[in-house]
């Protein structure tokens, strides 16, 4: 380990003369080395930066962190990515910063970043515009598209708690005098006084301007364009001309990540295929805590890991020729819950997972894991459809973090809702493994012209304990597309395909595989209101009479991938 020097606030000029800063990191040798780099909206001083810029740049790499263009130090006017990219100039920035470092004294030429979630989107951002200097990316925890994550509905809990954590800054800047002025601050005024107040409010667009301070416009703007994509990272591949590495996690709300490795390879330069590198593991968002323990299950040794040993194994092997393995290693690298052991695979989804129906089934009285619902490979007949009532002012609460992050969590105080539908396996006999996309064909009708249809995957230990694997959801006006709004002929059937997020998970003899279908997830997801009016305005609530089919002309089923 080297010892280290750092240099702060340093400025660099970016084409339209804004200046952002930055802090560099660096071996105390006085020598030349690859530098890293990070840009960041939420401080180049939080602690969790600091901790890995030292640790990197005591392994040999110059490392910088800058405030992202009106974060913090950096001058400017901050932009979102929830909105149209271009007018962020956030590509630009990233360009000319690249530039800029690889001109930097100690600097040998070679510059790569390193960014998990906003942070990874400056890289794919960057990568989109080529700089010369611009050798390699490490961007984690960053979807292809935003619809992946949000499902065209509003993440409620996550979005608004996070938006308020960013305001923080925005208060700062403008000299407001109430605070919450710092992140930690605005996190916990948030968790402890406005969340229970705002995550209920209605209408939408009348909340005060200056709870979430200069963010509001940019925040009630994306409330009304949650059917929009707003990263379309599929465009960006083909204009990648670097090796990228990138890792997520199972529980992670952004695994779409999975989908930038699949672009890549298969829309990415022809000589860089191959070389691009994917890690799924038993992890969540929080890339501080990639531990064998997460929730109330421990996955073994093998499942602990740290951000800083993943960057370093890319880059030691991308910028000094450290070849760990990693060289003839193939792309994708799954961490199988249950087995709780590390595999490879040349692609992602795997080719050889087959895919195979498992049926919902009950005699109509499926509410509540208390009923008669089931799981099996057996194609239903004549059988009594399930009903429940969906009612906008009690909805079905996430049992998950408290900003809707997710993470495995007990599922048992759910268990006494009668608008929970619940369908589950005979325990299993022998190890059955699952790894791939998941998807549920759901035949299902509502009085209402617009509701919302959840599914949740969970797995019910013989214990009882029930932890949630994945989770989807469709907002039934967008069921032939986002961009197609469809409101619902009441009590008609429809066929709704509810794409969940990807499992890989091997399930054990005396577990259960269980699905739990209902109309709400709040507030992981806004509610619908059930009245089909806009979400924004509307006020009204409608109690929605919910109908799910299961039989031979209207078969509900799970597609598993069977591996």
């Amino acid at each position: 380990m080297l010892s280290i020097k750092s240099e702060e606030n340093v400025s660099a000029e970016m084409r339209d003369g804004t200046v952002l800063k930055a802090d560099i990191y660096r071996p105390d040798d006085g020598g030349d080395h690859p530098t890293l780099l990070l840009r960041t909206p939420y401080w180049k001083l939080n602690p969790r930066y600091i901790k890995a810029a030292r640790n990197l740049a005591a392994r040999g790499y110059t490392v910088i962190c800058q405030d992202m263009r009106g974060r913090y130090d950096s001058e400017g006017e901050f932009l979102w990515q929830f909105m149209d990219n271009s007018l962020t100039g956030d590509a630009e920035d990233g360009y000319d910063t690249v530039e800029w470092a690889s001109n930097l004294k100690h600097s040998d030429g070679q510059i790569g970043t390193w960014g998990h979630s906003y942070d990874g989107w400056t890289s794919w951002r960057m990568a989109e515009l080529q700089p010369p200097a611009l050798k390699a990316i490490h961007a984690s925890g960053m979807g292809t598209e935003s619809l992946d994550m949000n499902f065209g509905i509003f993440e409620t809990g996550r979005r608004l708690e996070w938006t308020y954590m960013m305001a923080a800054d925005m208060r700062r800047r403008s000299g407001a005098k109430h605070g919450p002025h710092s992140p930690v601050e605005a996190v916990n005024q948030w968790r402890a006084i406005e969340r229970g107040k705002w995550i209920w409010y209605l209408p939408f667009e009348n909340i005060p301007d200056e709870i979430f301070s200069a963010l509001t416009p940019q925040l009630k703007a994306f409330y009304k364009e949650q059917n929009v994509e707003m990263w379309n990272f599929d465009n960006v591949h083909p204009k990648v001309n670097i090796p990228a590495g990138m890792f997520t996690g199972w529980w992670d709300r952004v695994i779409g990540t999975v989908k930038q490795y699949t672009g890549l390879e298969q829309n990415g330069p022809d000589h860089l295929k191959g070389q691009h590198r994917l890690v799924v593991g038993p992890w969540s968002h929080m890339m501080t805590n990639l531990n064998r323990n997460l929730g109330p299950i421990d996955y073994g040794s093998e499942a602990e890991e740290t951000w800083e040993n993943l960057i370093l194994r890319w880059y030691d092997y991308q910028f000094k020729g450290i070849d760990d393995g990693i060289g003839s290693e193939p792309g994708v690298k799954l961490f199988i819950l249950g087995a709780n052991e590390w595999t490879f695979e040349n692609e992602w989804p795997i080719k050889r997972a087959e895919t195979v129906p498992v049926y919902l089934h009950s005699d109509g009285s499926a509410n509540t894991p208390y009923g008669n619902g089931s799981l099996s490979y057996d194609q239903p007949a004549g059988e009594t459809p399930d009903t429940y009532s969906y009612d906008p002012s009690d909805p079905v609460m996430s049992v998950m973090d408290i900003d809707a992050q997710a993470m495995p969590r007990d599922q048992k105080p759910l268990n006494g809702r009668k608008d929970v539908l619940v369908y589950q396996t005979a325990p299993f006999e022998s190890p059955t493994r699952f790894v791939g996309p998941v998807e549920l064909e759901l035949w299902a009708a509502s009085d209402a012209i617009d509701t919302d249809w959840t599914a949740k995957l969970i797995l019910v230990e013989e214990s009882g304990l029930a932890v949630n694997l994945t989770y989807g959801i469709m907002r039934a006006r967008y069921r032939s597309g986002f961009d197609q709004e469809e409101f619902l002929d009441p009590d008609v059937p429809n066929q709704f395909t509810i794409k969940l997020n990807p499992v890989g998970i091997e399930i054990q003899p005396g577990q259960r595989l269980r699905l739990d279908v209902s109309s709400s997830d709040f507030p992981n997801f806004d509610r619908n209101h059930n009245t089909g009016k806009d979400f924004w305005s509307d006020t009204e609530f409608k109690i929605a009479k919910q109908t799910v089919f299961h039989n031979s002309e209207m078969p509900s089923r799970l597609l598993m991938p069977l591996s």
